[in-house]
């Protein structure tokens, strides 16, 4: 509880203890008035103070007129009590109202503390703090465990463990050595490091995050929209209503049908009718259900960037997904050794040595299968042909790796391959030793992002891919994907996207989950863009529209289970508002509410309403 919250709870403590203790004394008329205008003010000050703001500023009609004149007029009525009890639990609401934003923009809050407050940048052999925003591209920082990264670079020295919570969600900590990538925002936990900065600190990932969770506010939905326009109109139009219960029935009373007016009556009526149309439940508990909604999902690692597209979000249907580092993990890896005329450890040594000089990804994926030091003392002789692969000597003997092109230009018979993926053959001394399959992997998660996507009733889930038709057809069968459409280009996926927009009705949404550069195009064309490998790609981060932080396509699901829960709190808090609203004000012109029962219409409400909304921040696992 915040300094302001405490001070609120002690006037509201002392002025409920003031009006129980001047329930109970013999006393009327002004001595009545002036003992319980003690509590009345101490309780009600800041509101009446707000109310005058807000004529002079000709911004009449909001819920502190509303209280201001339904309270004054109790108390002007002789109805001491209600008039103070009115002020009182309108307080305790807003006290309530309060701690639940409070308790939402924590989630938030958390994901701001990853702004680092300083850099140690290395110069001239001493080290110097200073603030991140004045390190250059190319800086040497050194980052002491239990210190931000506070920019995103590659480590030339060191080796640590990093917690990335703050970003992906993640307990599990990541190990940093020479050579990694590493972002800014997460916390060294170990070893001292030493990394050279590839970005400037305002292009860097923890600043990018900041501001997609600085503006997601800003972007309303169609509900909080309404509820504004709502709020509008609704208020002046109950305020002249209540003028209207007012005056017309006494005035009607004495002048056509010839009786008392019974002033004091109708006045009560239209304080009471006042108190319970106060919108504030509805104002309050819709924004905060969104805003609530915006934290939980930033506490689980996933950035929307507006309520707006978490409304998208939720009437998702169908599905689209690009392959590689988007289902798949992205990095080459040997999947197996076919047809071999050797030992598997063999032929993986002689290809990796092979292809030591090279720097291609299939070269890499061969020596990181090799797992052994290259003695490139060993190899001589070495010839790339383009297109083909490789031929070298090792160990005085003559070896090609390539693909079937290169096998059929020096004339060896070998083996076609029946699996999805890159295929490289190797022939030692002119006779074919057997293939080795390259294959990019699945992540952990795919399939069961997949299935917990159908769960979630996905009416169509599709492959988007630039990937040869095999590859794509493979993999979509391994994911549990019924639609693939390969060897597309990125304009030939936008095309795609727009055909499945024309095909799908109009009141459901299409999204799009892809991971690089070639993908944004396509993020920005559908219908809500969801970006992974976020912590690698600004381009993906621009285009979409929601972005997950650990690049787990699982975190898909969960997306459409935390919007979809949001939007429902949404409706319910509508629905129950102005249901109980319209009631009590139907109850209230007919003199049966009194006014009691409309603080329970607006305070009551509003407890409840918020009490509901701050019920999207809690996600149950998948």
């Amino acid at each position: 509880m915040n300094r302001k919250q405490k001070k609120t709870l002690i006037r509201i403590l002392s002025s409920a203890a003031l009006m129980a203790a001047f329930s109970f004394l013999p006393v009327s008329g002004s001595a009545r008035f002036g003992l319980f205008f003690i509590p009345y003010l101490i309780i009600g000050f800041d509101i009446l103070k707000k109310a005058v703001r807000g004529i002079a500023n000709r911004q009449v009609f909001d819920e502190n007129f509303l209280m201001a004149a339904a309270t004054i007029g109790a108390i002007v009525l002789g109805e001491y009590t209600e008039g103070v009890a009115v002020m009182l639990f309108y307080q305790i609401g807003e006290l309530f109202q309060s701690y639940a934003v409070g308790k939402s923009r924590k989630n938030i809050s958390e994901l701001m503390d990853i702004r680092p407050d300083y850099a140690n940048v290395e110069r001239n052999g001493s080290i110097e703090r200073i603030d991140p925003d004045e390190a250059e591209v190319g800086s040497i920082l050194v980052v002491r465990p239990g210190e931000k990264i506070p920019i995103d670079g590659i480590v030339i020295e060191g080796t640590s463990s990093l917690n990335t919570s703050a970003l992906t969600g993640e307990s599990l900590p990541r190990e940093a050595a020479p050579g990694s990538e590493v972002i800014s925002g997460c916390m060294n936990m170990t070893g001292v490091l030493r990394i050279r900065t590839t970005k400037e600190f305002g292009e860097s990932t923890v600043s990018k995050i900041l501001d997609l969770m600085e503006n997601s506010s800003s972007r309303k939905s169609k509900s909080e929209n309404f509820i504004s326009k709502f709020a509008r109109y609704y208020t002046p139009a109950v305020c002249y209503g209540a003028l209207a219960l007012a005056v017309l029935p006494p005035m009607i009373r004495m002048l056509v049908l010839g009786g008392a007016p019974e002033w004091g009556v109708w006045i009560y009526r239209a304080l009471t009718f006042l108190v319970i149309s106060c919108p504030c439940a509805l104002v309050i508990s819709i924004p905060l259900s969104f805003f609530a909604g915006i934290g939980g999902a930033g506490k689980e690692g996933i950035l929307v960037k507006g309520s707006n597209y978490l409304e998208t979000l939720s009437k998702t249907s169908y599905i689209a997904f690009d392959k590689t580092g988007t289902m798949t993990q992205g990095v080459f890896e040997v999947n197996g050794i076919h047809h071999n005329k050797m030992e598997e450890e063999k032929i993986l040594e002689y290809a990796a040595l092979a292809e030591c000089h090279s720097s291609h990804p299939i070269s890499k994926s061969l020596k990181k299968a090799y797992g052994k030091d290259v003695d490139k003392d060993r190899v001589s002789d070495v010839e790339e042909i383009g297109g083909n692969g490789v031929t070298a000597r090792v160990d005085q003997k003559a070896v090609a790796v390539g693909n079937g092109r290169l096998m059929q230009r020096l004339g060896i018979s070998y083996q076609e391959c029946t699996h999805a993926g890159t295929v490289v053959h190797v022939a030692v001394d002119g006779s074919y030793a057997g293939h080795i399959l390259i294959s990019d992997l699945p992540k952990p998660h795919a399939r069961g992002a997949i299935e917990e996507l159908e769960k979630a009733g996905m009416k169509k889930t599709v492959m988007l891919t630039g990937d040869g038709r095999s590859a794509a057809d493979q993999m979509a069968q391994k994911l549990g994907i019924r639609e693939v459409y390969s060897e597309l280009l990125p304009a030939d996926k936008v095309a795609k996207v727009e055909e499945l927009l024309r095909e799908k009705p109009a009141k459901e949404k299409l999204a799009f989950v892809g991971d690089g550069i070639n993908d944004a195009p396509v993020l920005s064309r559908a219908d809500i863009g969801i970006a992974m490998g976020a912590l690698g790609s600004d381009a993906a981060i621009e285009a979409a529209d929601v972005v997950l932080m650990d690049d787990d396509p699982l975190k898909i699901a969960k997306a459409i289970r935390i919007s979809r829960k949001c939007i429902w709190i949404v409706y319910e808090n509508i629905y129950f508002a102005i249901g109980v609203k319209i009631l009590c004000l139907i109850l209230g012109a007919l003199g049966i509410a009194n006014m009691w029962l409309a603080i329970f219409a607006d305070v009551g409400v509003m407890v409840i309403a918020v009490l509901n909304a701050i019920r999207a921040l809690f996600v149950k696992n998948l």
